[in-house]
């Protein structure tokens, strides 16, 4: 277990020990997780936006940003209090939405953007995931409900059928995005597969002669897919509305800026992150077509069913708005 997933847990459980109080309007707490699919945060946080939209409201906002790695470690802080804003793949948001039903009842606050994420092996055997065998260890930010992990069990279950949508679990393995990603380029451990996230998918494809494309996450879904998202509990909307309004707004603003300004939103990206990442491969990875840096979600309802029809799922939405808050910046969602 690495250091980070041990604070992980050790800061869910100290929230869990000691009741948290309601807190007041005017302060958020936001876990983010590492790659550029966070990169509405980042500007965010780089830019100030949240407290911007926040005086727009008449609020001064105390802003608080924590470092998580897997959905299970965010929705444990989430649900013991210890955030208010959770990130992570809609994979985790579906399993913490119908595990609170009738309790903390919670839903997706908007989307992040579609990313395309790449399954990437070294090993020269492995074409698809058919070829997939005990040889192989695939990395992903949590086993079982990290969005990779639900979208290699929908792969799972188009190649072998429903009933054997877990086949692949065995293989994968618990392991954060910059660990997994310097283990893929050494190529010198056990870890010989990642199902990856931007940027950490591109560096793997151009350090690593040995690493190829294996499955990209849109041929699973049927198209481009909001992958990571947003969410929180109800009673954090209800007790600060205004600050839950401006942080809509910042993300708003935020992909309007990264629209119009992909360089500067590429520095924004390496200040936050202290990286040391190719800025050229950053700028690839963000003007890249098949990237789309939106708040309203799509094509995530289809996940949805699956994970329903698998079993993974006791609730059966009806669409995809059962499972998020409803506002006019996702309105269009899907």
């Amino acid at each position: 277990m690495t250091l980070l997933n041990k604070a992980a847990i050790a800061l869910a459980c100290a929230g869990a020990l000691v009741s948290t109080p309601a807190q007041a309007e005017g302060r958020i707490r936001i876990a983010e997780q590492f790659g550029i699919v966070y990169l509405l945060l980042n500007v965010a946080q780089d830019q100030k936006l949240i407290e911007k939209h926040g005086r727009k409201q008449g609020v001064e906002i105390d802003v608080d940003w924590v470092k998580l790695s897997g959905g299970a470690a965010i929705n444990d802080a989430l649900l013991s209090g210890s955030i208010d804003i959770a990130s992570a793949g809609i994979g985790p948001l579906l399993t913490v939405w119908d595990r609170t039903s009738g309790k903390q009842n919670v839903k997706g606050v908007a989307s992040l953007g579609n990313f395309p994420y790449y399954l990437i092996s070294t090993n020269p055997n492995v074409k698809t995931i058919a070829d997939l065998s005990d040889k192989d260890r695939i990395a992903l930010p949590a086993v079982t409900v990290s969005v990779q992990a639900r979208i290699l069990q929908m792969a799972a279950a188009k190649q072998w059928g429903t009933a054997e949508f877990k086949k692949l679990d065995r293989l994968t393995q618990a392991l954060p995005h910059p660990d997994a990603a310097a283990a893929i380029i050494a190529g010198q451990t056990e870890i010989n597969a990642h199902f990856a996230t931007p940027p950490y998918q591109e560096q793997e494809l151009a350090a690593n002669p040995k690493a190829h494309i294996v499955l990209d996450s849109y041929e699973v879904q049927g198209g481009p897919g909001s992958s990571t998202v947003l969410y929180a509990t109800e009673k954090y909307l209800k007790d600060n509305p205004k600050t839950y309004r401006a942080f809509v707004d910042a993300l708003a603003e935020a992909a309007q800026f990264i629209g119009a300004s992909p360089e500067a939103a590429a520095d924004a990206y390496l200040r936050v992150n202290k990286s040391n990442i190719e800025r050229a491969l950053l700028l690839k990875v963000i003007k890249n077509p098949k990237v789309q840096f939106q708040v309203a979600p799509q094509n995530t309802f289809g996940l949805a069913q699956f994970l329903f029809q698998a079993g993974a799922l006791k609730r059966q939405p009806a669409s995809w708005r059962d499972y998020f808050f409803q506002s006019p910046a996702v309105a269009s969602g899907s």
